[in-house]
C-alpha cells in the first residue's frame, strides 16, 4: 500500500491501484486546520495520519464522536490529546415543556428572523465575536465552524432573530436546518445585557416559532466549560444526546 498527496489538503490510501482510504485537512476561518480520515482499516487509517502529520505544520485539530473508541484510539495513537468536550442537545420546542413564557424584558423587542436590518446585525455580530474573543476565545466556541468569504463573520443574514433594547440590537439567536432537525447554531447577548432574561427571550421566541411550524424539536451543540449555557438549556428541559471532543496535536 502507498500513500500518495494527491493535493494541498488531501492524501490517498493506495492498494492494488485502488484507494482503500482518503484523508484531508480544511482551514478554519479562525486559523486552525482540521484534519479527518475515512478508513474502514486501522492500519490504512495509521498510515493516513502518520503522512498527514508528517507534512503538516502544528497544531493540528480533529472532532471524534466520544462513543467512537476506534477512531478517538487512531488519532491518540499519533500524539492527538482532548482538548475540549461539546454536548449535543435535543431541546423541545413546546413552550408547555420548556416553561419559556412570551414575556419579554421591559424595554426588550424581538426582531424575527427576515425583518433584520443587516448593518445593525453585522455590527452586533462582529461586537459579539470580539467580546468572546477577548475573553475565553473564539477557540472555545462549539467546534463546527461554517467557512466564510473574506473574513466575514455573517453566515445568512435571514437566519437570524435578534433581541432589541431601547432601539439597540443586543442580543442575536440563529436557526438553521442542515439536516432534519433544526439546529440552533449561535445564540448570544452584549456582555453589558447579561443576567436581564435576553437569552430566554429569544430562545423562547425561536423555539415558539419552531412550535408553530409543527416542529417539536430542535437541536445544538454547548461546550461542557459554557456552565450558563448548559444550565440555561437543562432548565428548559433539553435532553443531552451525545458528546463530541475536539483533539489536538500540539
Amino acid at each position: 500500500m502507498a500513500i500518495r498527496r494527491v493535493a494541498d489538503s488531501q492524501w490517498h490510501a493506495i492498494e492494488n491501484e485502488r484507494v482503500v482510504g482518503s484523508a484531508d485537512v480544511s482551514d478554519r476561518p479562525d486559523g486552525r486546520s482540521f484534519v479527518s480520515i475515512d478508513s474502514w482499516h486501522g492500519s490504512v487509517f495509521d498510515q493516513l495520519a502518520a503522512a498527514m502529520v508528517e507534512d503538516l505544520a502544528q497544531p493540528l485539530y480533529t472532532v471524534v464522536d466520544e462513543t467512537d473508541e476506534q477512531i478517538r484510539s487512531g488519532w491518540e495513537r499519533v500524539g492527538f490529546a482532548t482538548r475540549r468536550r461539546e454536548w449535543e442537545y435535543l431541546v423541545p420546542t413546546d413552550p408547555a415543556v420548556t416553561g419559556l413564557g412570551s414575556t419579554l424584558p421591559d424595554d426588550v423587542a424581538i426582531l424575527a428572523a427576515g425583518t433584520v436590518q443587516e448593518g445593525p446585525l453585522r455590527a452586533l455580530d462582529r461586537a459579539i465575536r470580539d467580546e468572546v474573543e477577548a475573553s475565553v476565545g473564539w477557540q472555545q466556541m462549539p467546534a463546527e465552524v461554517i467557512p466564510r468569504r473574506d473574513g466575514d463573520t455573517l453566515v445568512d443574514p435571514s437566519k437570524y432573530a435578534v433581541a432589541t433594547q431601547a432601539g439597540e440590537y443586543v442580543g442575536l439567536i440563529r436557526v438553521v436546518q442542515v439536516t432534519r432537525l433544526p439546529r440552533i447554531g449561535l445564540l448570544a447577548v452584549r456582555s453589558d445585557r447579561h443576567r436581564q432574561g435576553i437569552a430566554r427571550a429569544l430562545l423562547a421566541h425561536s423555539l415558539g416559532v419552531l412550535h408553530e411550524r409543527g416542529i417539536r424539536t430542535a437541536s445544538t451543540e454547548i461546550n461542557e466549560s459554557n456552565a450558563a449555557a448548559l444550565a440555561l438549556f437543562d432548565g428548559i428541559g433539553a435532553r443531552r444526546m451525545s458528546s463530541n471532543l475536539e483533539l489536538v496535536l500540539r
